[in-house]
């Protein structure tokens, strides 16, 4: 698939928010996240169909295994090749693969095994585009907009997961799982034509200089990880934020819910708190998208983390919902700018030759290790009590600030300035 290379200038003559290279790429990473959300509401409502609440769990679950397993191969790919190339290959492929289902359920009644072979698929062909996507925004602005398309990023991905459900749902009610399918794999392909338009940078002399001679895979992979434990402002960067991953995602997931049926505020207030948190990220997103740009990176980001892990430890020992619901706007809002800070700055400091292996090194501390936590987290709520747990945990994530905190690369990290 041919691409469209160019040299782009090393400051963009606009902000990201006005540059149409920019918004091409964004509204057709949006309309792809969006079909993920529904990708994942037609999965789980036709599991519900076809078997019981076990099924439906493994249903599932089948897509983050292949995912999980196959992420940092993904980043050697994406390396390899023109990430923009993986991208374009790697969502015609999912495009088909849902129309097929769609077209397959349509005809006959959902199976088991059918929805368990499409997420198993679909899971490892998410191994190759969740890398190409980290590595491909560098290629499209310049290292002084990389913090406001990391809050636009940010903004597009709270929309998918506001969007999603609704559209799938009102697919399901209309037309059955076969319509969900299709409504995603459209979305899939609508990004498709967008993408094609996108011009990407030259890497030019600095990776040419820089890049290690093509290796086997396995020798890349084991070059890339070395690259990310050697480096001074990376690799604390990434172990920060697997800590962080390891120790809030579990209780603000599963632990929220069992906060919530444990306090008896129900579901009404569990969709209060989620509603709270997902505001303050997208205010978060908003305000880095806007600004483009904050002061002394490093410490701030160091700073909403240690905010956000207390929050996290406090939500717990509130009183009552409208507190919990205030402490979880906080929580969002520091960790919109944490993650936004630490995915800009990475971004920004990483040779282009390894962007693809770190993002998929990053992305795998989220969709691979932090879900392990999940059933630690349950069993150990129901053995102690929701409290204890939550401030265990969020101790345990405030161990990543003190990784950030040791490093004088991360305490002087700073952004380009935008305009």
């Amino acid at each position: 698939m041919a691409t469209t290379e160019t040299t782009l200038p090393e400051r963009s003559t606009a902000p990201a928010h006005r540059d149409g290279n920019v918004l091409r790429w964004l509204t057709a990473y949006t309309a792809s996240l969006v079909g993920d959300s529904v990708y994942f509401v037609a999965l789980g409502w036709s599991a519900q169909k076809a078997a019981g609440p076990t099924e439906v769990g493994l249903v599932m679950a089948s897509g983050a295994l292949p995912r999980a397993l196959l992420m940092l191969g993904g980043g050697v790919v994406a390396d390899r090749f023109d990430p923009r190339r993986v991208i374009l290959g790697s969502d015609t492929l999912r495009c088909l693969l849902i129309l097929a289902a769609a077209a397959g359920i349509a005809l006959t009644a959902p199976a088991l095994w059918v929805l368990v072979a499409v997420a198993l698929v679909f899971g490892a062909v998410d191994a190759l585009f969740v890398p190409a996507v980290g590595a491909l925004p560098p290629r499209i602005t310049s290292p002084d907009q990389l913090a406001r398309v990391t809050g636009m990023r940010s903004l597009s991905m709270r929309l998918g997961q506001i969007a999603g459900p609704p559209i799938g749902g009102l697919a399901m009610g209309l037309g059955g799982p076969a319509a969900a399918f299709a409504v995603a794999g459209t979305l899939f392909a609508l990004s498709l034509p967008l993408l094609l338009t996108v011009r990407i940078r030259s890497l030019g002399s600095r990776d040419s200089e820089r890049r290690p001679r093509p290796g086997t895979a396995r020798q890349d992979l084991l070059d890339g990880l070395r690259y990310i434990r050697r480096h001074r402002l990376i690799g604390p960067l990434v172990a920060a934020g697997a800590i962080c991953e390891l120790g809030l995602i579990g209780t603000l997931n599963v632990g929220m819910i069992l906060l919530n049926a444990e306090r008896g505020w129900g579901p009404s207030g569990y969709g209060w708190i989620v509603s709270s948190f997902s505001a303050g990220a997208a205010i978060s997103a908003a305000l880095l998208a806007i600004a483009g740009w904050l002061p002394r990176a490093g410490l701030m980001m160091a700073g909403t983390l240690l905010v956000g892990c207390a929050g996290a430890a406090a939500i717990a020992l509130v009183p009552t919902l409208w507190l919990a619901a205030v402490l979880a706007a906080v929580i969002g809002l520091c960790a919109g700018i944490f993650g936004s800070l630490d995915n800009a700055l990475i971004q920004t400091a990483a040779d282009p030759a390894y962007l693809g292996r770190v993002t998929s090194v990053v992305m795998l501390t989220m969709v691979g290790l932090a879900p392990l936590s999940y059933p630690l987290v349950g069993a150990a709520i129901g053995a102690w009590g929701a409290a204890p747990v939550f401030v265990g945990c969020g101790t345990f994530a405030s161990l990543g600030v003190a990784i950030a905190l040791v490093s004088s690369a991360v305490r002087r990290a700073e952004l380009p300035r935008g305009s």
